[in-house]
């Protein structure tokens, strides 16, 4: 069983709503939230460069 390595958003304070995100062996990438590490998004790198496009898109960020 392979241990991923979570990384803490940047964008994430000290309290809690942190996100984590993690690169998988298969070329996945991981996703978890702080309140419920437990369960965890699956995504490929295309998929997350998609969602995050998305986000910024809808925030008003470049």
């Amino acid at each position: 069983m392979h241990v991923h390595h979570w990384q803490k958003s940047s964008y994430s304070n000290e309290g809690a709503n942190c996100i984590y995100i993690a690169a998988a062996p298969d070329g996945t990438v991981r996703l978890r939230e702080s309140d419920d590490p437990k369960v965890t998004l699956l995504t490929s790198r295309r998929g997350l460069a998609g969602l995050v496009a998305a986000l910024k898109g809808r925030l008003g960020t470049a």
